[in-house]
């Protein structure tokens, strides 16, 4: 059974890594250069090195301050403006940083570029001290403070530990991870997954609270009856600690929740926004890839098809409302979050609101994170038309004047479908 869920992993990250007839044959060249365009802002303007992750926006494209909006130790220190570090820039470190190992792992199916080596190494050296930093064993900072290197915000989410455990677990097993590093994953994720057990409970809310130990008053870190596109996050998380450990413990717990969050999973609002849709499917791409029991495992086939429907349909909306607007609209900056007019109370946490430029960095975002969910699945057959979307969402992006860290989401894509062959 060992041998057997090995090899059957061994597919899953290993299916297409060399090139496809169509993919060696490449994409058009304009759809190439705009996509080296992205790669190059991507990590030029949003990866600070300092603590090697990803920030949420940009607020200048002058070189050096881009990300001048970025909270300051001192502020973080205080909690300032609010314990999840909302609209800061600080927010999505661990998801933006999750949703890069992915990347990396798909553009080097397709290229076998060994420089993509050390960019997986950074970005891992960037999760692990979200996840060790502030010292509280399994929690996992959002993201963590240039200027001191260490302050972190105290509320983190189901949706951070998503793409962090997702993307730990595809650098796991890619051929570009090496044994100490593996060492290490096992660790950060056998800690997740404790903290998971000792919070997680009927008699906490099944809440993995703060880091101050205190829950969270949002219920973005309830982890059990929750929403069908949550469902499956729980036991997502124990089946990668037991995957990697072989510990009974995350296994026993990987099986109590599993057969429950795929039937609860089964039904998800069709309304929610591409971020949800995305990371229901990477707590299935997961699931699916360790699932022993034929029977549950087309189950999760079976509703990771309807959720690349959804997404599908998502794509033509995010995309008809992106052809609305105009070039001038889709290159606003954002803002220094500190000035802007307008805060909303959210449960005692004090959150600046962008404006208008929350619809922009937002279906920038949404328009690769839809692009990925139905590429996610075994076999992917994308209709010509939604092909077509990613073209032209490409294609029509000035990559070099978006402020939005969704063009991460759009090299997410686009390695994606060419890891499939399908562009």
């Amino acid at each position: 059974m060992k041998f057997l869920t090995a090899f059957l992993i061994a597919l899953v990250f290993y299916a297409g890594s060399t090139p496809f007839s169509s993919a060696a044959k490449g994409p058009p060249a304009a759809l190439e250069t705009k996509i080296d365009e992205a790669w190059q802002v991507t990590w030029d303007r949003f990866f600070h090195k300092d603590v090697q992750t990803f920030a949420d926006y940009l607020s200048s494209y002058e070189p050096g301050k881009e990300l001048a909006h970025l909270p300051t130790a001192e502020e973080v220190k205080h909690q300032f403006p609010n314990p999840c570090g909302y609209s800061t820039g600080m927010e999505d470190g661990m998801i933006l940083g999750g949703a890069m190992l992915s990347i990396l792992a798909d553009r080097y199916a397709v290229t076998q570029d060994e420089a993509l080596r050390e960019r997986m190494s950074q970005v891992f050296n960037g999760m692990r001290l979200s996840a060790t930093v502030h010292g509280v064993p399994g929690y996992v900072a959002r993201n963590v403070c240039p200027e001191d290197r260490k302050s972190v915000y105290i509320n983190s989410s189901r949706d951070q530990y998503t793409h962090f455990v997702h993307g730990l677990w595809k650098y796991y097993h890619s051929p570009l991870v090496d044994e100490a590093t593996k060492g290490e994953i096992r660790n950060i994720l056998a800690a997740v997954a404790d903290r998971m057990i000792q919070f997680v409970t009927p008699e906490n809310d099944y809440d993995f609270c703060r880091a101050d130990g205190q829950h969270c008053p949002l219920g973005i870190c309830r982890m059990w009856n929750v929403q069908a596109h949550e469902a499956a996050r729980l036991p997502m998380i124990y089946a990668a600690a037991w995957d990697v450990t072989q510990d009974e413990r995350y296994r026993k717990e990987w099986r109590r929740y599993v057969a429950e969050a795929v039937k609860q999973s089964a039904t998800p609002d069709g309304h929610k926004p591409a971020y949800a849709l995305l990371q229901m499917q990477c707590s299935l791409e997961l699931l699916l890839a360790l699932e022993p029991e034929n029977s549950l495992k087309s189950e999760i086939e079976k509703v990771m098809a309807h959720v690349a429907q959804l997404a599908t349909k998502r794509t033509a909306y995010i995309c008809s409302q992106i052809a609305k607007k105009s070039p001038t609209e889709m290159q606003m900056l954002g803002p220094d979050w500190r000035k802007v007019p307008v805060w909303k109370n959210q449960k005692g946490y004090p959150n600046p609101q962008w404006g208008a430029y929350r619809e922009i960095w937002h279906i920038t975002r949404e328009a690769g994170e839809s692009a990925i969910v139905p590429l996610m699945l075994p076999q992917p057959e994308i209709p010509a038309e939604q092909k077509q979307r990613l073209r032209d969402v490409i294609l029509q992006c000035d990559y070099r004047h978006n402020s939005s860290c969704g063009i991460i989401y759009h090299l997410g894509a686009y390695w994606k479908a060419r890891r499939h062959g399908l562009l």
